[in-house]
């Protein structure tokens, strides 16, 4: 019996202090909010970067995450949960067409668009991550503007 303690006592000691050393990764929400809509039509595209290479994004494919928002009365929000604490950026589309795509005239977007951290959109203001970005350390909610050109 003592032999069986003798084994015994380490391997409980290493057992209880490792379960000291593991650390929880902390997880937020994010939920973010547009309100104004031009018109009810379509859906709201919401996507979430964490990549500075990820913006600006035109076709929507270098998303980390991403969420569409139903339309009621001129607004729309939405909630990433389960985030890891670091650095992201939103970029919202209103796809009054619901086809996933910025729709185009000559060159700017007929469609609304909007950006974390941006009020306009212009030669000298274009969207990148550096810009948009923020960091979120704990359950955080924000405000989009959608731009109209």
């Amino acid at each position: 019996m003592n032999k069986i303690i003798k084994i015994l006592t380490p391997l409980f000691v290493i057992i209880l202090l490792s379960s000291f050393s593991i650390q929880k990764q902390e997880t937020c929400s994010l939920t973010i909010e547009v309100s104004e809509l031009r018109n009810s039509k379509g859906t709201v595209l919401f996507a979430l970067y964490n990549r500075e290479d990820a913006l600006p994004d035109e076709h929507y494919k270098k998303f980390y995450k991403k969420l569409i928002g139903k339309i009621v009365n001129g607004a729309s929000s939405v909630t990433f949960d389960n985030l890891p604490e670091g650095k992201y950026a939103v970029n919202i589309l209103h796809d009054e067409d619901n086809d996933g795509k910025i729709k185009k005239g000559i060159v700017l977007p007929k469609e609304g668009i909007g950006f974390s951290n941006y009020k306009s959109i212009g030669i000298f203001n274009k969207p990148n991550f550096l810009k948009a970005s923020f960091d979120l350390l704990k359950d955080k909610k924000i405000e989009i503007k959608i731009i109209y050109m």
